[in-house]
């Protein structure tokens, strides 16, 4: 079962939830590194479900199944991706790999510098995939705090950051791809046969067997 992983190398969130834009919403703004555009990577292994290319080049990937959670919730996990320069490359029906960079920084939309707004969201993709909060902004349906959805491991700096995300180790991020290098030898079976008394015996060999006496 996957751990979702935090999309960036860096976290350097420069708004959080429920401030200004993101005021009723658990959405966060990460920036990366730097003020340039940063690639993002699949949290978990997932299928696009959504991509609204009229306001901020959303995209809705939803978990193929279901994910371990942070603080212990075991199910499917959507998150919803906005500010991407350009999105040409991905369709509906799109499957992405854990850690495969599908998406980037960007500031199309509403945006202020180049950065990557996320919104995690517990279940599969419904309805629209969003809807408009009491404060008049669109969020994610079902929304999840970040720190409850994604984990962070040794690949990840933390620059900025008001949460504390739980850590794991790469190794058991891969561990689904480990292979057994030296496979354990079969152990050979051995027949003995003790002779009940002193006797002439006839044994029956075949090519390349061999047959051992001890005294």
């Amino acid at each position: 079962m996957e751990k979702p992983i935090f999309p960036s190398s860096y976290i350097r969130i420069t708004q959080g939830y429920g401030e200004g834009t993101h005021s009723d919403s658990y959405a966060i703004d990460n920036a990366g590194k730097d003020s340039g555009i940063s690639p993002i990577y699949a949290p978990f292994t997932g299928i696009i479900k959504k991509i609204y290319p009229n306001d901020a080049n959303e995209v809705w990937l939803e978990s193929i199944d279901k994910v371990e959670y942070p603080d212990g919730t075991i199910d499917y996990m959507t998150i919803m991706f906005a500010h991407d320069n350009n999105v040409d490359d991905l369709f509906v029906g799109k499957r992405v790999n854990q850690k495969e960079v599908f998406y980037s920084e960007g500031n199309k939309g509403n945006a202020t510098g180049n950065h990557c707004h996320i919104e995690c969201a517990k279940g599969k993709f419904n309805g629209t995939g969003w809807h408009k909060n009491n404060s008049g902004y669109w969020s994610i349906n079902n929304a999840k705090k970040p720190e409850e959805c994604l984990w962070i491991d040794d690949s990840i700096q933390v620059l900025s950051s008001k949460y504390n995300f739980k850590k794991i180790s790469t190794e058991t991020v891969n561990n689904t791809n480990d292979k057994i290098v030296n496979p354990p030898k079969p152990v050979k079976k051995e027949k003995i046969f003790v002779a009940p008394k002193t006797d002439l015996y006839g044994v029956y060999l075949k090519a390349n067997q061999r047959i051992i006496i001890e005294d």
